[in-house]
């Protein structure tokens, strides 16, 4: 029969006229609850004695002075006492004797397990260069069983490791180390590598160490540029992206192994470095070059710019009487997405009329106009020379043979006697 009382095990069970009791188990510093039942009893004495043999209670009379034994519950079928703050010298047999004739005697043993001490981890030394073989040691002291030691890296278990067992002075306890050896590369840096002790004693608490790595490592580069498809006109941004510990120091860009040409139109500022209006003479391999305390490392990017796509439209000729020819040119830049709707090719001769304008009808058109225009022009030019002239008005005629004023004023006068004989027509 198990109990339970204020979180300390107690075991006892009854059965027949004997003493009967169970061994128990107790953290050290924990209290242990010593039961010995008797189902029918004829006032018959119990005593509890320790493993010297010495009584701790007869009855209810307490027969060792020691204030941490206490008595728990006396009856004729049930002695019961405690023993607070266990230590390892108490682990032992006890022994339960019912005084009968002969004397009925039932055994139980006192286990007092020892607490791992916190563990250590030690072989560690900061900071650790990439590449390196690491080994931690992890050591705790002072469990009893033997404690269990387990490594974890990233949460994942290391199964390939050293264990190693001693016995303490007391000859009771034990001190236990483990050792865990690997090879670190940068990924291992910032990583906790963790050493777990478990023990029975510990109530499904491990006690755990925690080591987190600090891997120095030279840079890694790498270079991303703005765009895949660079084109003249367009600018540029090329990033250079570097990692390493301790941090690079500001990158260096290069062109084909020298400086950069045109610093003026390429700007570097911090990791990226920045073309202005691309053209042809910045194609060429580019180079960025990152470096730290452990080392250097660097990335190529090979630049090619692509033309500026365009399409031109068939030439339009529009017709006319005139020695003149008009003719359209029209640029247009494609777009890389294509509607759907109009990626289908059509027939040019196939209805043509229904699809477009009709161009030959256009032509016609403008035809008639331009040339109903140069007739309208040429007979206004025929109007306006026939009426231009030096024909003479009345006045002028009489006058136009005279040798000086007043003979002319006196011509005047006589013509105008026959002004209304002459008249002149125009056609």
């Amino acid at each position: 029969i198990l109990w339970r009382r204020r979180g300390i095990l107690v075991l006892g069970s009854s059965q027949g006229q004997f003493p009967l009791t169970q061994n128990v188990t107790v953290v050290e510093g924990g209290t242990a609850i010593l039961t010995c039942r008797v189902d029918q009893n004829d006032n018959t004495s119990l005593q509890w004695s320790n493993p010297a043999q010495q009584t701790l209670y007869f009855d209810d009379k307490k027969a060792l002075r020691d204030n941490r034994i206490e008595l728990v519950r006396a009856s004729w079928h049930e002695l019961s006492i405690s023993v607070s703050d266990v230590s390892l010298s108490d682990e032992g047999q006890y022994t339960c004797s019912l005084f009968t004739m002969p004397v009925k005697t039932s055994k139980a043993y006192l286990t007092v397990l020892g607490v791992p001490e916190k563990p250590q981890i030690s072989g560690f030394s900061s900071p650790v260069m990439e590449g390196d073989l690491m080994q931690l040691t992890c050591k705790t002291s002072g469990s009893k069983p033997a404690a269990d030691i387990r490594w974890f890296k990233n949460d994942k278990e290391i199964k390939d490791v050293k264990y190693l067992k001693e016995e303490d002075a007391n000859r009771k306890t034990f001190t236990v180390s483990s050792t865990l050896d690997f090879r670190v590369d940068r990924s291992d840096d910032g990583v906790a590598v963790i050493c777990r002790v478990d023990h029975e004693s510990l109530n499904a608490t491990p006690q755990v160490a925690m080591q987190v790595l600090e891997i120095h490592y030279t840079p890694s580069v790498k270079i991303i540029p703005s765009t895949p498809f660079p084109q003249e006109g367009q600018p540029l941004i090329l990033t250079c992206e570097s990692k390493g510990k301790p941090l690079p120091e500001p990158v260096l860009w290069t062109k084909d192994g020298g400086e950069l040409p045109d610093p003026d139109r390429m700007v570097v500022s911090g990791r990226e470095l920045n073309i202005l209006f691309l053209n042809k003479t910045d194609n060429g391999t580019y180079r960025c070059e990152a470096t730290n305390t452990i080392g250097q490392s660097s990335a190529e990017y090979v630049l090619i710019v692509h033309d500026v796509p365009n399409t031109l439209l068939p030439t339009t000729i529009i017709p006319s009487l005139t020695t003149a020819t008009v003719t359209t040119t029209v640029a247009i830049t494609t777009s890389p997405t294509t509607s759907a709707t109009t990626s289908s090719i059509r027939d040019p001769n196939a209805l043509a009329g229904q699809n477009g304008p009709d161009h030959a009808l256009i032509g016609g058109i403008v035809a008639v106009v331009v040339f109903v225009t140069l007739c309208s022009i040429f007979l206004l030019g025929r109007y306006l020379a026939r009426h231009k002239g030096t024909y003479l008005t009345n006045e002028a005629k009489g006058a136009e043979d005279a040798p000086d004023a007043d003979t002319a004023i006196i011509n005047a006068e006589g013509s105008q006697v026959n002004a209304e004989e002459k008249k002149e027509y125009f056609i």
